[in-house]
């Protein structure tokens, strides 16, 4: 087993105050850091380098820390620590749905980041001797009422016939059925497909593209049964 104080890790986080802190903190308990200022940078060193652990921000530009997490996971089942100021339930569950392993909310303590980074990297070196020839896992087909969500093709199906979803569709009704019976405001969801501060108008936006999928998957869109509207409080997929 690999000396924990010698592990690798990747600090991944478009504020290079926060990348420094943190390169700090770890280099001072012994780790090896390297820093990655974007999802796309991170990507690009992972594709040379072996990481014990990945420190992931969430609202960065470009790819955000969810859309960076799912591609990490095509090609590394190293644990992701996910750092973020948001500390809503459905932040969390989204992090986790996207194959992170823990999630630290911001403000942090230095002293609960070293701790919770020893324990992620003590459990990855535990297994990951047993896992690392195993080929990460391919994404799978989701059955969900009558439609057939493949994740590989990035298709939806039904009848066997291919739905014209557009990009932002398919990610709004992928995000919903894989946390069903999570309510997601509009504000939520806006801000975690188009990766983006949720503004005045927003909403309008995000109605059109919801009624425009339903009207594409919807056996009778005026009365939907996949994507529920919860009057209040945003929607669901159940």
């Amino acid at each position: 087993m690999t000396n924990i104080e010698t592990s690798h890790i990747l600090v991944v986080d478009d504020n290079p105050e926060i990348r420094e802190i943190i390169q700090i903190l770890l280099t001072g308990e012994g780790f090896v850091t390297e820093k990655a200022k974007s999802g796309t940078e991170a990507l690009q060193k992972l594709a040379g380098h072996c990481f014990d652990l990945i420190i992931l921000d969430i609202m960065m530009p470009g790819l955000n820390g969810y859309q960076t997490c799912l591609e990490i996971r095509k090609i590394s089942n190293a644990p992701i620590l996910f750092l973020s100021a948001r500390t809503k339930d459905s932040d969390k569950t989204l992090g986790f749905s996207s194959g992170g392993d823990d999630y630290l909310a911001k403000p942090f303590s230095y002293s609960e980041l070293i701790s919770r980074s020893k324990a992620l990297i003590r459990r990855y070196q535990v297994y990951k001797g047993k896992e690392i020839e195993s080929p990460a896992p391919k994404p799978g087909i989701i059955h969900f009422h009558h439609l057939e969500i493949d994740e590989g093709e990035e298709q939806v199906r039904t009848g066997g016939k291919v739905l014209n979803l557009t990009d932002t569709e398919y990610a709004l009704l992928l995000l919903l059925v894989k946390n069903r019976r999570q309510i997601f405001s509009a504000e939520r969801l806006y801000e975690a497909i188009w990766n983006e501060p949720y503004y005045y108008g927003a909403n309008n936006t995000l109605m059109v593209h919801i009624r425009n999928l339903r009207r594409k998957i919807e056996n009778d869109p005026k009365n939907p049964v996949l994507i529920k509207t919860v009057w209040g409080k945003g929607y669901r997929c159940d």
